[in-house]
């Protein structure tokens, strides 16, 4: 009993020794080439489905509008994603099926970029009958 205990020891402390010197020339590594890519502005937008009193953004007509109006304003590429959604109202819950887009550009372009995504955010408002659809912005590093 004592030599499994002894050998398990043994074992374990050399397992952990070869994980710590695999990982340490990692970290020293990524220390000295810490900076990968370039700097990047990320937007994501959130655009709900639900419309006052008439029938939700139909998926065709939300990928109408994502045709005509997001992807000539970002020809280089987006992300798109599903979500579900949700807020209150009158202390109700209100669920709904959502699109977030995600665009990734040079963050030199940030200002020119954000007028696009101005205009993206008001036609859609405009078109659905939507009182906001949601932006949040991020500073990311990214390679392609």
């Amino acid at each position: 009993m004592n030599f499994i205990s002894d050998t398990r020891g043994r074992v374990g402390g050399g397992v952990l020794l070869a994980l710590l010197g695999a990982g340490i020339p990692a970290l020293v590594g990524a220390a000295l080439h810490s900076h990968v890519g370039q700097p990047y502005q990320e937007t994501t937008l959130y655009f709900g489905t639900e419309r006052p009193g008439g029938r939700p953004v139909a998926e065709r007509e939300f990928m109408g509008f994502l045709d005509r109006e997001i992807t000539p304003a970002f020809p280089e590429g987006l992300t798109l994603l599903d979500g579900h959604g949700q807020w209150q109202r009158a202390g109700e819950v209100i669920r709904e099926t959502s699109y977030e887009v995600v665009l990734l550009y040079p963050e030199k372009e940030a200002e020119e970029r954000s007028t696009r995504i101005e205009r993206i955010r008001q036609a859609y408002e405009d078109q659905y009958q939507q009182d906001s659809v949601g932006r949040s912005d991020d500073k990311v590093t990214a390679e392609f």
